[in-house]
């Protein structure tokens, strides 16, 4: 990962949404280093679960793992992923206890929001997440406006911790996106359905990785393995997200399945909407089907969860790419190489950006920069062909037609396009026919592909893209959802009037708010409503958060402490916390906030 990124000023938003947040990777305090799955672990199941509450803008985990092992301010982590609250912590696994400890910052300040520390036994764990993920949501409502949040966040997938051990350390491997990660993310997950054949997300973690692998040429095999596991997974939990999302790519990337893809897709994103990756898919599948309005659209969504994804930027490139507009198509892919500078899929795309923009000045700089690219002297030779009035220094006949042979699958069909500019368009339209009727990830955008536009005037090119593209395969309009049900008023008029009384009377009779430790579940314990209702009200009839409407009364208690002379053996710290107070910078910050002085000049000022 390139810090470059982070040390741009002019990454830094102005403001952040206040209902936000971003979950730094846990750090592992074990003793045993290979525990760093099992952080890594707590932290991505945190995230999911923050990402349950509808109007809590939740960084995904590309962008928070971002930072592991970077030590930056929390001031520039927050502005540079545009949240105003961060959560960090760690993780102690020892035997069969745990030991998590978690802090919630306020970007904007530096202020520890809360923090606490928890000891557990490891059959605890779920229990142990879903309590954290509350109390953090619960912190974030109170300090930043409503937002409705569950009873519980996260239930127990199995009852065997070896078994779910098993599959975090699969997700570890798996995350690492390379073949050796993948093959042991496979057989860790084989060993957790062996320890419980009952436990659904090893499953989908196989029947995912068997879809990645069947979309790069459709291996029957593969995609008859990747069904069977995503069938057992759902048979055990119909609603995982992750489960949508592998039948999403299976649909998609390895059947060109563009309806049931966006199927998944979308349903996936509903279970998780800040699972940015469910996203891309579908802004993928648009691009393929020529929706780019709609690609784009999604993409700048994604990228205001995971800014720092080199993939969304990819697909920000290709869309661009595609659109023809070869600069703003080079600037999204040169970012995906800022962030990873091996990103080997925006290494190969560029290359065709600056042959299209016929500067071979900066292709021959850049294949010489980037000595890992597939195929360069490919590459130059298209140059060459695509611009014979231009001499460069570069032997064509030294290329041949032929494709140095490279590990793995082709990022870029080099071939196919090599065969287009050596004029050998019946061949181009053979392989062109092979990949689309073998389902090749890489000709998936075929009928959009600027270089094959000299195919375009033959009837077999039209009849594929024809084949291919029916209207009848073609994703329908998206389902809006009504993004005003959250808004709808949770209580009558006459609950509106005696709840705001009742909390009024509460307060000013038996001064609650000299209780520092009162919390929003507190007081609606005390009013006998719902949390989520006192919430609601308290931000849409009187316009503020839960702190602000309690640290009010405060300050008007203080007041009235700091002016009688009873008082003035006293500091003004000690009458802010026995006003309720619990904090110095909370309350010199508000005091200052609503008075427009500091509390010393206030106080001067009515002496």
């Amino acid at each position: 990962m390139s810090a470059a990124i982070f040390n741009n000023n002019e990454n830094l938003p102005k403001s952040a949404t206040g209902k936000s947040i971003a979950v730094l990777p846990f750090v592992n305090m074990s003793a045993d280093p290979e525990n760093e799955y099992f952080s890594d672990g707590i932290t991505e199941e945190i995230i999911n679960a923050l990402t349950k509450i509808q109007g809590l803008k939740v960084t995904s985990r590309t962008s928070s793992f971002a930072f592991k092992g970077i030590d930056q301010d929390i001031r520039r982590i927050g502005h540079t992923l545009d949240v105003a609250t961060i959560l960090e912590g760690s993780v102690r696994k020892a035997g069969s206890r745990v030991r998590i400890t978690a802090q919630l910052i306020k970007v904007d300040d530096g202020f520890h929001i809360w923090s606490k520390n928890f000891d557990r036994q490891m059959d605890d764990i779920f229990a142990l997440q879903d309590e954290i993920s509350l109390l953090i949501a619960d912190q974030i409502r109170e300090n930043f406006g409503h937002f409705d949040i569950q009873e519980h966040l996260i239930d127990a997938p199995t009852a065997n911790i070896e078994a779910y051990q098993l599959y975090l350390k699969g997700r570890y491997n798996h995350l690492k996106w390379n073949r050796e990660g993948i093959t042991n993310g496979i057989r860790l997950y084989q060993q957790s359905i062996e320890k419980d054949p009952g436990f659904a997300l090893p499953y989908f973690g196989i029947g995912y990785s068997y879809a990645m692998r069947a979309s790069f040429g459709a291996d029957k095999e593969l995609v008859h393995s990747a069904e069977e596991y995503l069938e057992k997974g759902f048979r055990i939990d119909h609603q995982s997200y992750l489960g949508y999302f592998s039948k999403g790519t299976l649909s998609f990337w390895a059947k060109w399945d563009f309806k049931s893809g966006q199927e998944h897709y979308l349903k996936a994103m509903s279970l998780n909407p800040s699972f940015t990756e469910a996203e891309e898919g579908l802004a993928e599948l648009y691009t393929a089907t020529g929706d780019f309005d709609k690609a784009l659209k999604h993409i700048q969504h994604i990228l205001s969860l995971n800014p720092l994804s080199p993939n969304h930027y990819y697909s920000k490139g290709v869309v661009h790419y595609l659109l023809q507009d070869y600069e703003k198509a080079a600037g999204s892919l040169e970012a995906a190489l800022r962030i990873d500078p091996n990103f080997s899929f925006a290494i190969e795309k560029i290359q065709l950006c600056f042959i299209h923009l016929k500067d071979y000045e900066r292709l021959d700089r850049f294949l010489r920069q980037h000595p890992q690219a597939q195929q360069p002297n490919i590459s130059r030779a298209l140059y060459s062909l695509m611009h014979p009035d231009e001499k460069i220094d570069f032997d064509l006949s030294a290329a041949g037609a032929k494709v140095e042979a490279t590990e793995g699958p082709m990022l870029i069909p080099w071939h196919l396009f090599l065969q287009v500019y050596l004029g050998h368009h019946e061949l181009a339209l053979d392989l062109l026919e092979a990949g689309v009727k073998s389902r090749t990830g890489q000709f998936v955008n075929f009928k959009n592909l600027p270089l094959l536009s000299p195919l375009h005037r033959y009837d077999r090119f039209q009849q594929l893209v024809e084949a291919t593209f029916p209207a009848s395969a073609l994703p329908g309009a998206e389902e809006e959802t009504d993004s005003s049900a959250a808004a709808n008023s949770l209580l009558s008029p006459k609950e509106v009037e005696y709840y705001l009384a009742a909390a009024a009377e509460l307060l000013e009779m038996e001064q609650l708010f000299t209780d520092q430790s009162l919390g929003l579940k507190s007081l609606a314990g005390h009013l006998d409503i719902h949390p989520n209702k006192l919430s609601w009200l308290i931000n849409e009839h009187l316009g503020k958060n839960f702190n602000e409407y309690i640290n009010t009364y405060r300050l008007e208690a203080f007041k009235v402490k700091a002016l009688d002379p009873a008082n003035s053996h006293l500091t003004l710290l000690g009458l802010a916390y026995e006003s309720g107070f619990n904090s110095k910078t909370v309350f010199n910050a508000f005091f200052k906030k609503m008075e427009g002085m500091t509390p010393r000049a206030w106080v001067k000022e009515q002496k």
